[in-house]
């Protein structure tokens, strides 16, 4: 075949996350419950724990793999936290926000309308991930939004909840 290689591969974007899990295949059930994940693609090690597997949430690509202390290879429980926020723009995000609750997800910020135009709220997995979960309900001009996020410091910033 002489047709050129792509750079970036079909159904890819130009950044992708790629997970660390300790436990990824109750990582890769949690998706599926939570939001709807489908599974592309596994790669399970000699041990069984999954070396690289691809999830898709939407439109969206995601890769996952198990955890790896011995290579560096840490998850969010083992490091205690994250500072990522993964966004999912959704639909519904009373109903994903619902699903991913009774699939486990802890709430951290609660579901609620925002000064820049979504319904949004933040839950973490099982698993240590923090996720966004949004629907765009308004489209705002930056002076608008600037306008609704003084008036929200103003008000203290209410909702908000340590992770």
């Amino acid at each position: 075949m002489n047709q050129a290689v792509r750079p970036i591969p079909e159904g890819y974007r130009t950044v992708t996350p790629h997970l660390v899990c300790e436990q990824a295949l109750d990582a890769i059930a949690f998706y599926r419950k939570a939001f709807g994940a489908v599974e592309i693609a596994r790669l399970p090690g000699p041990d069984g724990k999954i070396m690289h597997a691809e999830l898709r949430i939407g439109d969206s690509p995601i890769m996952l793999a198990q955890d790896f202390p011995e290579f560096g290879s840490l998850g969010p429980l083992a490091l205690k936290g994250t500072p990522v926020v993964i966004h999912l723009y959704v639909e519904d995000a009373d109903a994903v926000w619902a699903q991913a609750l009774e699939a486990g997800a802890r709430p951290v910020m609660p579901l609620s309308d925002m000064f820049w135009g979504d319904r949004y709220g933040q839950v973490v997995d099982p698993f240590g991930h923090r996720w966004s979960i949004a629907t765009h309900k308004q489209d705002l001009t930056q002076e608008q939004i600037m306008d609704g996020m003084n008036k929200m410091m103003a008000a203290g910033c209410p909702g908000q909840q340590a992770g």
